[in-house]
């Protein structure tokens, strides 16, 4: 198993990355969270298969239509287990 912490910024905001990305990461099998931060950035974290990580990382790096992915820094975190992906309220 594969765990990462994800913070994408550009304009992630306002253009339902987050929903989207929780039907991404569901159908890819990880299971976490996301959410919006106050400073307009997106934070994830999440696990599963090191293929099905890099999945949802590629998608990550695009974002659904209308997004504009301007970076997105992904670190290693040990993995703990859990179940389904959720979207968390605004950090």
């Amino acid at each position: 198993m594969r765990r990462v912490h994800v913070i994408v910024r550009g304009e992630v905001q306002g253009v339902g990355y987050r929903y989207t990305m929780r039907m991404v990461a569901r159908e890819a099998g990880v299971t976490g969270w996301v959410r919006n931060r106050r400073d307009g950035s997106v934070e994830a974290e999440f696990e599963g298969t090191p293929a099905a990580v890099d999945e949802v990382l590629a998608w990550m790096a695009e974002g659904p239509p209308g997004s504009a992915v301007a970076s997105a820094t992904v670190q290693d975190a040990a993995p703990h287990g859990g179940s389904g992906f959720e979207v968390l309220p605004t950090a």
